[in-house]
This record gives structure tokens, C-alpha cells and sequence, in this order.
């Protein structure tokens, strides 16, 4: 009888791959985690207990079949485990890295709550796509045969990149329209490199190149070119732009020098990584180093910017979030991490206000949580007659981001949208209130997760192949 292969999670001890020491990996953007050895992958994996319901598979947003291919490599059949994981998601790898695991697969396996730790979902399926990438079983996109129709796809994000895989995949000529000089999305200019190095997006993006999907970049939709005429262009559109609105600051001194948006700060950081010439972050405005850092905000993008910080050379960083640890958005792993390379995070403690001109101090009011709000989580009430002023030389905000108003750059007031900002779409479907025209990623459900997007492009893309295939659609094109 052969031997079983699984529920080695009562031998073998949870293992996450090495991660290098924080007094080096503070001091670059290399990601921080090596990976997996062959044997290690497979111990690993082999500590799945093959449940009858697999929760982590139904918490994962693109419903991996994770059971499976966790069992795939711990027999050693990477190859297979490989071609089961791409099935459902188009950058595994992407996942493997980026996803907040413990919110998510991980956070739900069954094993966890038991007791036993973890099977280390996100490791593997990483090493099992970058062994894919080495040994060449990512194959090129090669369509069975061309379709005349095309879809013109606005950004260039995960949902946009998704759907363009799936569409082009089907044999549909895709166009995809961006305002950055580089395509990506937040995986380029927002995510940093110690968590996403850049050519893993960039191998990506070159397969969909290869493949025919033509890139129109440095594009600003509504200025460089019209909705309209993508529209006209196209026989179906797909809108995929995200959220890059930042949510703002209230109270006195908002306004003075150094208090800077994590969109830019991030931005500026990753483009001076790719070697561009970046004025900002060379005169100092869009740089942490030797300052007393603090950024406000608890969801991953302050994360991000705290850790990107400590690798400037700040004096300080603090961050600043408005309840404590266990109701923060952000992921536990990365608070971790944060503070193991020397962020100090300040909980229950919120801005009141900024003195300076350029910042000088923060007001800092203390905050407690009162009673659930509707959602049920705890509201923070301030703490009267507990402020303190907390120096400062760089502030960042790191609230969170909030749709632009689209009907009104593009000028297209028959594009519905939400009370929030959002596109109104189906949320099975993905279409609009426009014909033709579909919706994903965070310019639908607001600032949100790669997986979420990926997984909207993909659904989106067999919408727009079912749209595209009604005789009375092609007619009316």
C-alpha cells in the first residue's frame, strides 16, 4: 500500500521559508522571504489534512482548489500542481506573494484552528509558479484560432491585465489604455519591491505582449483620448482603472509642507527603483531619509509605506491607527514584519490636527472603542483631555482611496455610479449601465485586494465572450 502522502500536520511543525534577518533586508527592496527548496515545499504542503470541507479554498476569492495542488506537490508532481493552480487564477505567483493570507486561505484552514498551525498556502503556491517560470511550463498565450472583435480595456491594474489574459486567450484583439508610463497598475507603482519585485510583474506583461495585446500607455482617458471614441473604437469596453483618489485629512494645518500622499510617496519610491529621474524624491519632498516619520492609517498601503520608510534611512517611524492591533484592516503578518525592522505603531491614537509650516507636529488625540457600530465592529471615541503633540518632519497619508468621478472626466453622464463614487455594474456579469460596456477591481467595490480584481477580469472576460456572441450585439456593432 503506498504511503500516505498527507495530515503530516501532527509531525511536522508549521515552517514559513526563511526570512532574512531585518538588520539587512531594512537596508534594500529585495523581497524578504526566500524560497522554498523542493524538499521543504513538499513537507510543507504535506501538512494539508485534505479536509471534507476545504475552508481555505472557499475563503480564497478566485476559489483556488488548493487541497488538491497542495497534495499535487507533496507527492512531487509540481508540474500538474502547477496547471491545477493556473486554472483559476492568472498570477499565482502575484497571490502567493501579495495576498493576506492570514486574512484569507490561511486564516481559515482548518489546521490553524486546531491548533496546529497553518499549512503555508501562499509559500507554496508561489514556489510552485516560480519553479514553473525556471523550468518552462508557463506556456506562451496562444490562441486557437482569431476573432476579428476587439475590447478595448481601460487600465492596465490586475483586473485589466486578467481580463486582457483571458480575452486574448479566447482569440479577441485587446487594447489596453493607461495613464502610467509603465503597465501594472498599483503592482508597479503601489505595492513595493521587498513585497513584489518588479520583474515578476514585468514577465507577466511581456507574455501578454508577446501574445498581441497591444499596450497604449502614458494615455489619460478623457484628456489624451475620448471615452467615446475608445467606444467607437472597440466592441466592447471593459473599465478597470481603480481607485487613486486619496481620502484626505481634516483639521487645522492640513495643508503645510510634508504632509505628502501615499500614492506619491509610494510612486516616487518605485520609480527612483527603476531608475527614472524623480525630482521629488531627490529634493527631499518624497523622501523619509533622516526624518521622524509618521503615517497615518492601518490598512496594508500604510504598511508599505512605513516599511518603505525604515529602507530610506528614517530616524523614526511611527504609525498611527485609530483602534488597536486586533481591529486593525491591515495584514498581521506585515505589522510583524514592520515592527521587526523598527516601525513603532501607536494604536488607539488618531490626528487632531498640524503645527508648522513645514510639519513640525502632530496633534495626536487618544482614542478608546466604544460600543459596535451597525457593521458590528467597535467605533474609536476620542479621549477627552489626552492629546499630545508628537514631532514630526514627514507625514503620510495612508487613509485609503476613493473613486474618481468618472461620468465627469469622461464625459459621459450616462455612466452610472454608486452613491459612493463606484461604477454601478452587475455584480455577476459585470455590466454597466452602458451597453457593451463592463466594470471591475476597485473602481467597483472601492479600494480592495489584487485577488478580488483578478478574479472580477476573469469573470468579466466570459461576459464580454457571451456579450460578443449574441448575433444582435455583433449586428448592432
Amino acid at each position: 500500500m503506498a504511503k500516505q502522502p498527507m495530515l503530516k500536520f501532527v509531525d511536522l511543525q508549521k515552517e514559513m521559508p526563511e526570512k532574512r534577518p531585518p538588520d539587512l533586508r531594512a537596508h534594500d527592496y529585495h523581497e524578504i522571504y526566500a524560497e522554498y527548496a523542493d524538499e521543504k515545499a513538499r513537507q510543507q504542503a504535506s501538512r494539508c489534512s485534505q479536509c471534507g470541507v476545504p475552508y481555505c479554498q472557499t475563503h480564497c476569492p478566485l476559489h483556488n482548489n488548493i487541497p488538491d495542488w497542495l497534495r499535487l506537490t507533496a507527492e512531487g508532481r509540481l508540474q500538474e500542481a502547477y496547471e491545477l493552480s493556473q486554472a483559476t487564477n492568472t498570477f499565482p505567483e502575484i497571490c502567493g506573494r501579495i495576498c493576506p493570507q492570514d486574512r484569507l486561505c490561511e486564516g481559515n484552514c482548518v489546521i490553524e484552528q486546531a491548533g496546529h498551525g497553518t499549512v503555508t498556502i501562499g509559500a507554496v503556491e508561489k514556489y510552485i509558479t516560480d519553479t514553473a517560470w525556471e523550468e518552462g511550463w508557463v506556456r506562451p498565450i496562444t490562441p486557437e484560432r482569431e476573432r476579428p472583435e476587439s475590447v478595448g480595456i481601460i487600465g492596465a491594474g490586475p483586473g485589466g491585465l486578467a481580463a486582457a489574459d483571458a480575452l486574448r486567450r479566447a482569440g479577441l484583439q485587446v487594447t489596453v489604455y493607461d495613464r502610467y508610463d509603465r503597465a501594472g497598475g498599483l503592482m508597479t507603482y503601489g505595492i513595493p519591491s521587498f513585497k513584489l519585485e518588479k520583474d515578476v510583474v514585468k514577465r507577466r506583461i511581456e507574455q501578454l505582449e508577446k501574445a498581441g495585446v497591444d499596450f497604449v500607455l502614458n494615455c489619460n482617458v478623457g484628456e489624451d483620448i475620448s471615452f467615446d471614441a475608445i467606444r467607437g473604437t472597440h466592441d466592447s469596453v471593459l473599465i478597470a482603472t481603480g481607485v487613486y483618489k486619496s481620502r484626505e485629512l481634516q483639521g487645522p494645518g492640513t495643508g503645510a509642507t510634508g504632509i505628502v500622499r501615499a500614492i506619491d510617496f509610494l510612486t516616487a519610491s518605485n520609480r527612483k527603483s527603476f531608475g527614472d529621474d524623480v525630482p521629488e524624491y531627490d529634493s527631499g519632498e518624497l523622501n523619509a531619509q533622516g526624518k521622524r516619520v509618521v503615517v497615518i492609517g492601518g490598512g496594508d498601503t500604510a504598511m508599505d509605506c512605513v516599511r518603505t520608510a525604515i529602507r530610506q534611512g528614517a530616524s523614526s517611524v511611527k504609525c498611527l491607527y485609530r483602534r488597536d492591533r486586533a481591529n486593525m484592516p491591515g495584514s498581521q503578518r506585515e505589522v510583524q514584519n514592520a515592527e521587526e525592522e523598527g516601525v513603532e505603531f501607536v494604536w488607539l491614537t488618531a490626528p487632531r490636527g498640524f503645527s508648522g509650516d513645514p510639519i513640525e507636529n502632530v496633534m495626536v488625540q487618544k482614542m478608546r472603542l466604544g460600543a459596535p457600530d451597525a457593521t458590528g465592529r467597535q467605533s474609536p471615541e476620542v479621549i477627552e483631555g489626552a492629546d499630545y503633540s508628537e514631532p514630526a518632519d514627514l507625514v503620510i497619508k495612508a487613509l485609503g482611496f476613493e473613486p474618481e468621478d468618472l461620468p465627469a472626466l469622461w464625459g459621459e453622464p450616462a455612466l452610472e455610479v454608486t452613491r459612493w463614487g463606484t461604477i454601478k455594474s452587475d455584480f455577476r456579469s459585470h455590466s454597466t449601465s452602458l451597453p457593451g460596456v463592463f466594470a471591475v477591481g476597485d473602481i467597483v467595490r472601492g479600494a480592495s485586494l489584487v485577488v478580488w480584481a483578478i478574479r472580477d477580469g476573469r469573470e468579466a472576460a466570459e461576459s464580454i465572450l457571451d456579450y460578443l456572441a449574441q448575433p444582435a450585439q455583433v449586428a448592432a456593432e
